[in-house]
């Protein structure tokens, strides 16, 4: 369960933790990951020393033991190699902030903030296995628009799993958002369809479509994705605007490898990283933009409706490191 659930409503500790900083937020969510982190930079970093090769192999033992991937550990060793090299770095007391500024740059490849549609409605496909948190990461998507001030549909396209629909239904009613649904088993394709007409009818801002989470190694999934994609393309130009997959946080490198594997099948725009609070090895988001050049756009940090963030690489990593 997220802190939010475990909190009694009207509870001293519940009004502070509702009154926390959205930055506070991140870095309380961060916890579990900043400790594995930090701690180990900690020792490594504490007493002031000349930085030379094996210093280098030390501080990359330490950030491959941090989930954030050999490709950017890499990256990064080289960068120090190179500033130590050109005399901008010269011992480890400047190691942590050439860090954090190194790591922030990685970060800002790519657009970050959701692509609007010029004319409504904007239409955003949402991919991921089952058990990512799909359907939860979808409903927290849904609120932040309508708090926006938007009109939002979802369309419940995961009809494979009779009840990813019935849980999006109650969603939709608890957030205020538009639902179209089939009975279980119908294809994905004509729900998606049917959300397109009922979204242009009715002026809604943001079509929302579900997509079914099985095995990403099945290949009637990655066809149904592509499918229900073309369909979305012929009758909106331009659309999707958004692909975004839902990754578990929780799963570390994994999550990278099954990003690849759906990036194959469908043009992976963004990733929603859920259940970020819930995990030692956070770390992983820091390779992403490394191992499969995709941006993260949104971030879960909890359970609650509310608990979701745009991602900023700025504030992530002084959360993460602070």
């Amino acid at each position: 369960m997220g802190w939010f659930s475990k909190k009694k409503s009207g509870t001293k500790e519940d009004v502070k933790s509702k009154s926390w900083s959205p930055f506070q937020k991140l870095k309380n969510s961060l916890s579990k990951t900043r400790s594995k982190i930090t701690s180990k930079f900690k020792d490594l970093l504490s007493f002031k020393r000349k930085i030379d090769e094996g210093v280098l192999e030390e501080l990359e033992v330490v950030l491959l033991e941090s989930d954030i991937g050999v490709g950017l550990v890499t990256k990064i060793i080289e960068d120090i190699r190179e500033a130590w090299k050109s005399e901008k770095v010269e011992d480890t007391s400047a190691v942590y902030d050439f860090l954090k500024n190194d790591l922030k740059q990685s970060l800002k490849g790519g657009n970050s903030s959701i692509k609007i549609a010029s004319s409504p409605p904007t239409v955003i496909m949402v991919a991921g296995v089952n058990g990512v948190g799909k359907t939860t990461s979808i409903a927290k998507l849904a609120n932040l628009f309508i708090k926006q001030g938007k009109k939002v549909m979802l369309a419940a396209g995961d009809t494979f799993r009779a009840a990813a629909t019935e849980q999006l239904d109650i969603w939709s009613k608890r957030i205020g958002a538009d639902i179209v649904k089939h009975q279980a088993g119908a294809d994905p394709a004509a729900v998606t369809f049917d959300a397109l007409e009922a979204s242009i009818s009715r002026g809604v801002d943001v079509l929302i479509v579900d997509t079914a989470g099985r095995l990403h190694t099945h290949e009637n999934l990655m066809n149904e994705l592509t499918k229900m994609k073309r369909v979305i393309s012929k009758r909106i130009e331009n659309a999707p605007h958004e692909v975004l997959m839902v990754l578990d946080a929780t799963t570390g490198q994994n999550a990278i490898s099954q990003a690849k594997l759906f990036k194959e099948a469908v043009d992976i725009t963004g990733i929603f990283l859920s259940k970020l609070d819930g995990t030692a090895k956070g770390g992983s988001i820091l390779g992403m933009r490394k191992e499969i050049d995709i941006p993260v756009k949104y971030v879960g940090l909890g359970e609650g409706i509310d608990d979701i963030q745009e991602f900023d690489a700025d504030k992530f990593v002084d959360a993460l490191f602070d």
